[in-house]
């Protein structure tokens, strides 16, 4: 640095000072600074340059992605190219197959089901029309018979009716020929 204005520095490989003409020279013009630049330099590139650590840094990540972990990934995806290519060859073809064999099966045993649900449906239909059919003529029977009980207790009424009225008529009689007898045993 000269005392007349700030030079900024900036270090090379060389540790030149970026002083004119490449010379190095102290506060007072002189060349005996050279030292200091160079110790400056090396604490500039040891404390602010980060460009080689940086790029280490960089190598190490690379190598380990590209190299290791590039291979790792590359195994995985083999394995799931494998993996769904047996899939898709062998594996599916199979569960078709045993899905259509168990459909077929399932729609088998469906059917036969619903063919014995249609049997029991129309013999309890056809029980509920019998067991209608009996009450109907059951019903119709009592209605007969209670009409024929209804006749018969009409003719019934009118024979305890007549035979009532007989009775009457002759107790009246009776009566009479009493009160005739009486009249005749009391004059």
């Amino acid at each position: 640095m000269s005392s007349g204005g700030s030079v900024t520095l900036s270090p090379s490989k060389t540790g030149e000072s970026p002083l004119s003409g490449g010379k190095k020279r102290d506060s007072l013009g002189s060349v005996s600074s050279h030292p200091i630049l160079k110790d400056v330099g090396e604490i500039y590139s040891r404390l602010l340059d980060h460009r080689p650590v940086i790029q280490g840094e960089i190598r190490y990540f690379v190598k380990e992605f590209e190299e290791k972990r590039c291979l790792r990934e590359v195994r995985v995806l083999e394995n799931l190219k494998n993996t769904t290519f047996d899939a898709n060859d062998q594996t599916l073809p199979k569960c078709e197959q045993m899905m259509h064999g168990n459909l077929n099966e399932a729609l088998r045993r469906l059917q036969v089901a619903n063919e014995m649900m249609n049997r029991v449906q129309q013999r309890e239909q056809n029980e509920r029309q019998l067991q209608t059919e009996k009450l109907m003529a059951g019903e119709t029977q009592r209605i007969a018979l209670w009409e024929e009980f209804v006749k018969e207790q009409h003719s019934l009424k009118a024979v305890v009716d007549e035979e009532h009225t007989k009775a009457m008529e002759r107790l009246k009689e009776q009566y009479a020929s009493m009160e005739k007898d009486l009249a005749k045993h009391t004059l």
